[in-house]
């Protein structure tokens, strides 16, 4: 308990808490970006074999 209270009140916690929070956003708008641009690739493929 002791550990969470340090996480959300101290100053290096709340930093490690966005630190978290922005790595798991640079996550997930990677992921997306990736399968957007295979998405893509795949279909601009498909059309090039026709």
């Amino acid at each position: 308990m002791h550990a969470l209270r340090d996480f959300f009140t101290t100053d290096y916690g709340l930093l490690s808490a966005a630190v978290i929070a922005f790595t798991l956003g640079m996550g997930v708008f990677f992921s997306r970006y990736i399968a957007r641009h295979i998405r893509e690739d795949a279909e601009r493929a498909a059309r090039e074999r026709r």
